[in-house]
Parts: C-alpha cells; sequence; structure tokens
C-alpha cells in the first residue's frame, strides 16, 4: 500500500472487522518498546547516529512480508508535510511524539494498517499491534512473534535482571504497554466512571484520552493501559487489564440496561437529537461531532437506530479531525472552514448510508 492510500482512506482495512465485545471495546492494542544494543539510546543519540538505524531498517525491511502482515510499506517523517503527519497520528499509526520529533524518524506500516513499526521515536523501535475488539492475548502472542521476527536481525538491550532496557524508566521490564480503546458512553452520562478512574488507577492500570498521554476522552472513548511493566511478565499485564476491561464492560452494559429501562425516552430524545445535528447542521466544531457520534453509536448499540452501520462511525471519527478535512481539502483551512466542511461530510456520508 503506497502512502497516499494510508492518506486517503479514513478508516483502516482491519477497523472494518467486528471483534469480541465490540459494542463496547474499539480495539486493542499491544506496543513493544526495543533498543538496539550498542547504540545510544534516541533521547541522547547524534542525529548521524538515528540516520544509520533509520537507513539500517529501511534496507532490511521496506517492502517485507511477514506472515499475514503483507508489504511493509517505510514512511520517512522528514517527506512528510505537517498534514500528512497529523493524518498519520489520527489514524493511531504514529504517536504525536514521532509527528514532532525530528527529522531522524520513520514508520513501517503493513498493508492492513494492523501493524505500525515507529522508529527512532523515544526508543529505536516500537512495535505497535491492533486488533478489533476485545483480543488482547490474541495481540500479544502475534506482538511476539513480529517481535521474534525483527529480532531475527536486531541485538536488543537486554539486561538479564531488568528486561528490555528503554529510554523512560516506566517502561524498563517488558517494555510492553497492552491498552484496550472503550466506548463507555452509559457510565459518563451516569457519571459512574469519574467513581471509577480512581480505583482503576489504584490496580496499576492508567485512563487516558482517544490519542494516549495527555489527551482528552472525547466522544466517550477512553483508552484503559497498564502503567507497571517492571517485576511482572506479559501474561501478567494482560490478565490483569483483561479483568478490569471485562469489568468495565460489565458495569457498561448494566449501566445501559438501566438507562433503557429507567430513563428510555430521555435517552432516545438525546440519541437522535444527535442524530438529527449530524444529519443536518451546516457548521459542526470536533468536540460535538464526538459527543454527536458517541450518542448515535450508543443508539445502534441499544438497538434505537437500525439504518447505520458503526463503520460508518468509525470512519467518521476519524474523517472529521482537523488533519484529515485539510488532507482531504488537499489546503490548510481555517478552523471555521474546517467546521463547514466537517458538517458537509458528515451529511454526505449520512445520506449515503441511508440512501
Amino acid at each position: 500500500m503506497s502512502l497516499q492510500q494510508f492518506m486517503n482512506e479514513a478508516i483502516s482495512p482491519w477497523m472494518k472487522e467486528e471483534g469480541p465485545d465490540s459494542d463496547i471495546v474499539m480495539s486493542s492494542r499491544i506496543r513493544l518498546a526495543r533498543n538496539l544494543d550498542q547504540a545510544p539510546f534516541p533521547i541522547i543519540a547524534k542525529q548521524s547516529e538515528l540516520t544509520k538505524i533509520l537507513e539500517y531498517i529501511k534496507e532490511e525491511y521496506h517492502h517485507q512480508t511477514f506472515k499475514t502482515y503483507h508489504d511493509l510499506e517505510f514512511v520517512n517523517m522528514k517527506d512528510l508535510k505537517p498534514i500528512e503527519k497529523r493524518v498519520l497520528v489520527e489514524k493511531h499509526l504514529i504517536s504525536p511524539h514521532l509527528a514532532e520529533k525530528s527529522e531522524q524518524g520513520g514508520v513501517l506500516i503493513s498493508e492492513s494498517e494492523q501493524v505500525s513499526v515507529m522508529i527512532n521515536e523515544e526508543d529505536h523501535i516500537r512495535i505497535q499491534l491492533y486488533f478489533p475488539g476485545f483480543q488482547l492475548e490474541k495481540a500479544l502472542e502475534q506482538a511476539f512473534e513480529i517481535d521474534d521476527w525483527l529480532e531475527e536481525k536486531i541485538n536488543y538491550a537486554f539486561d538479564e535482571n531488568k528486561g528490555y532496557l528503554t529510554s523512560c524508566p516506566t517502561n524498563v521490564g517488558t517494555g510492553m504497554r497492552a491498552s484496550v480503546m472503550m466506548h463507555l458512553p452509559a457510565l459518563a452520562i451516569t457519571q459512574k466512571i469519574n467513581r471509577m478512574i480512581p480505583a482503576i488507577s489504584q490496580l496499576g492500570l492508567v485512563v487516558r484520552g482517544i490519542y494516549g498521554e495527555g489527551s482528552e476522552a472525547l466522544g466517550n472513548i477512553f483508552q484503559i493501559s497498564n502503567q507497571i511493566t517492571l517485576g511482572r511478565s506479559e501474561m501478567d499485564i494482560v490478565g490483569d487489564l483483561q479483568s478490569v476491561v471485562e469489568k468495565l464492560i460489565e458495569e457498561e452494559r448494566k449501566a445501559r440496561q438501566l438507562l433503557v429501562e429507567q430513563s428510555s425516552i430521555q435517552l432516545e430524545d438525546r440519541i437522535f437529537r444527535s442524530y438529527g445535528i449530524l444529519e443536518h447542521s451546516r457548521i459542526i466544531e470536533s468536540k460535538e461531532t464526538a459527543k454527536c457520534l458517541s450518542d448515535v453509536r450508543l443508539g445502534i448499540d441499544v438497538g434505537f437506530i437500525k439504518n447505520i452501520s458503526k463503520t460508518i462511525l468509525n470512519e467518521l471519527m476519524v474523517l472529521t479531525q482537523p488533519g484529515f478535512l485539510q488532507q482531504y481539502a488537499k489546503e490548510a483551512l481555517s478552523p471555521e472552514e474546517r467546521d463547514i466542511l466537517r458538517a458537509s461530510l458528515i451529511r454526505e456520508r449520512l445520506n449515503i448510508e441511508n440512501g
């Protein structure tokens, strides 16, 4: 797949599939942080040293295929325009940190966009693997296989006592971040999520927004991930996260059922008001878009709305982001111009779906 296809398609191919508990868990991700042995870590390395690593990985893995992950496309950050970098962030193919970093950064992206390998971000290598729905164990198994494949040609920085060595001390050990992206509208509407977040934090997990650290939970979408990487095995970490996610799924389903039983007309009114805003607005900001998309998705899941697929909503979540809007328009847009184009694209997509 070419860079242009990554830019033009709002929804990644893997996102079109449904996984277990996909009404609540949108995706499962495993991220592995690795560094090359005998090479200065990116935070202290010279530009020439980072360039050498970048060129080596490009030479070894550009257009390579591993099992079902076909045609790894190498993308150099220095070749991208700011809007193109933002699009890759909005699709979760690179981190905001890599987008803002020096010109010695890059990424390998599989054809399905299910795998991305960031190069010279905070660490030399950061492997990301996504699965639709709640599939942490499967994602971990596949991430291990990709990690082993890379390690056939790369010697990792590893200590027998500490584990994998990383730039940030919080990643030392397994070097793993396991996370799930969850849509929790009922817990947000009933304000139960505010009481649950501190309890989750006490269990060694962290709750963040849609783009990870420092981001806001737009559209009632929360990212739940582990904080501890040292002294625990990868399976233990994933097991702890799975237990918490299973509890959140249970509580979200209870909250949805309670809203339907006790506040049905109010919930239905909220959902169809949001649907009306999306269908008829001529100008709409990103925050309001996220809130309305969340309401409509809830409406689909509880059976109030039957003529729209969740795939369209997944697409609109990305398509209506600032970077993608400007990529679509092929020019830089002012905030007001983005709000006008956002409303137009939403109306167009909903009309296509209904038509």
